[in-house]
């Protein structure tokens, strides 16, 4: 009995060392939904609100707000400081204008950092010992059209070397000021690539960039690689398996490859893709993460005992996601059927404003697709695919029901024609609108067509793709799905 007593005790006193030692990060990300900033709710905001947000951050000692410069087309770009220590790290986002994850990741610290709480004294201690300084939209004038270059045409990101554009020579000079001992270089990478050769979307994607062809390992490489190992360990507790590293093919125009050739250990996170997860906001979670894990490292030193092994293992990322994946359906073409994969995508087209988008489905691939994967997978070995047919019969758009849709669909009609003209775009039903002079949109099962067709067995439809949206016609629900205005 003593003995067992002996070890509960030391097993209580390892639980309260554990709690004591270990949870600090962890209980900064149980509370992280305190932190979030309510107002960045997807990814397409715009210059004037991060300047809303900058404002509010003005009449707070503990933030530094200097305007560095301005864009092409005249918007400010600002520069949040925070912190008194000797270590400098600077860390940018939306270099490109439609990579904005990072960015309301910068917002959501910013909030963690200003509010008191339960985690004063961590945050006092970190910034005793490190300065950070943001710079939270590098490029506004893409992101004011949700674009991935700037105004000018250029890509920032091949701008290191020329410095051509307004925005590429204040990062340089803010780089070169400060002499950053760190920096994150924030992007979004597409929604296509997986973890290697794996069913795993590439949710986060590392790099520690290389300074030059020969892909050599110095002390300042080393030190982004010891740090990355350190965030590959602690995010794959929360997505296992979703982490790649992006390709270190040096690229001597870039920033990344740069800065590390300039002396700063350079950490490059990308925000890919996650299932159900399309506006990013549990990826925006993960960066911030990631963020508050690299403070404490770079702050105490933590990363000088990593070996980096965890990084080296990661596998590579790789293009081998498609939205949709259709493998094995009958397809026929002039008079013959032939079994295929089909692969659609769904390109996002942005509205007038830039601030809202809709999905446009189209066949992205076909043949053999046997390596790669799917957001969302069919087996249709034993269905034909067939084009979707147009109603014989014409509606007033504000008088169809959802029930009429369904009617439809079940009978192999894909567009419902209506009177007049109606606005093109995200049609309000599961099925598209085609205005009464509209022509039906080509649908021969070749790249580029629209996803637009049904799944039949026999003479019964089984399933509708409508706008690349699959619909089970025999337990439907519409609500997942639409179609557009022709």
């Amino acid at each position: 009995m003593k003995k067992l007593g002996i070890i509960l005790g030391v097993l209580l006193i390892c639980m309260v060392c554990t709690s004591e030692n270990i949870s600090t990060v962890d209980r900064i990300i149980e509370t992280y939904q305190n932190y979030k900033e309510q107002s960045l709710k997807d990814r397409r905001f715009k210059h004037e609100d991060i300047v809303t947000l900058i404002e509010r951050l003005k009449g707070n000692d503990l933030f530094t707000i200097k305007e560095e410069g301005k864009s092409i087309q005249g918007r400010s770009i600002f520069s949040v400081s925070l912190g008194k220590g000797p270590i400098k790290v600077l860390l940018w986002s939306q270099m490109h204008g439609d990579e904005a994850t990072a960015t309301m990741a910068i917002f959501d610290l910013f909030n963690f950092f200003r509010e008191s709480n339960e985690f004063d004294e961590w945050k006092e201690d970190i910034l005793s010992k490190t300065t950070l300084i943001f710079i939270p939209m590098l490029n506004p004038d893409g992101a004011e059209v949700f674009t991935r270059r700037n105004a000018l045409g250029v890509d920032l990101n091949r701008d290191a070397v020329r410095l051509q554009s307004p925005e590429a020579r204040i990062l340089k000079n803010k780089r070169d000021e400060t002499q950053a001992d760190f920096g994150f270089n924030l992007h979004d990478q597409g929604r296509v690539y997986s973890v290697g050769n794996t069913d795993y979307p590439a949710t986060i994607s590392f790099l520690s960039p290389a300074y030059n062809y020969e892909k050599d390992v110095n002390e300042v490489r080393q030190n982004s690689i010891n740090l990355t190992s350190q965030l590959t360990k602690k995010l794959n507790t929360i997505i296992p398996g979703q982490i790649a590293k992006y390709s270190d093919d040096f690229e001597p125009r870039a920033f990344g490859d740069n800065i590390q050739k300039w002396g700063t250990s350079l950490i490059l996170i990308e925000s890919g893709g996650k299932r159900g997860d399309r506006e990013k906001q549990e990826i925006r979670k993960l960066n911030f993460i990631a963020l508050i894990q690299s403070f404490e490292s770079i702050a105490h030193g933590d990363y000088k005992k990593d070996d980096g092994k965890a990084y080296d293992r990661l596998p590579f990322n790789d293009r081998l996601f498609f939205d949709v994946l259709l493998s094995q359906v009958t397809i026929e073409q002039d008079g013959q059927n032939y079994e295929v994969d089909l692969a659609i995508n769904h390109d996002e087209i942005n509205s007038e404003d830039f601030r809202d988008f809709y999905l446009k489905g189209g066949i992205e691939d076909i043949g053999d697709l046997s390596i790669f994967y799917g957001y969302e997978k069919f087996h249709g070995l034993g269905y034909q695919a067939v084009p979707a047919n147009v109603s014989s019969e014409l509606f007033s758009y504000d008088k169809i029901k959802e029930s009429d849709v369904l009617d439809f669909l079940k009978k192999g009609i894909g567009y419902i024609r209506v009177q007049g003209e109606e606005k093109v775009g995200k049609s309000a039903f599961a099925i598209n609108i085609l205005a009464e002079g509209a022509k039906k949109p080509e649908q021969s099962f070749k790249i580029g067509d629209r996803a637009d067709f049904f799944l039949r067995q026999g003479d019964s439809y089984k399933y509708a793709i409508i706008n690349g949206h699959i619909i089970d016609l025999e337990n439907p629900d519409l609500s997942k799905a639409y179609g557009l205005i022709y």
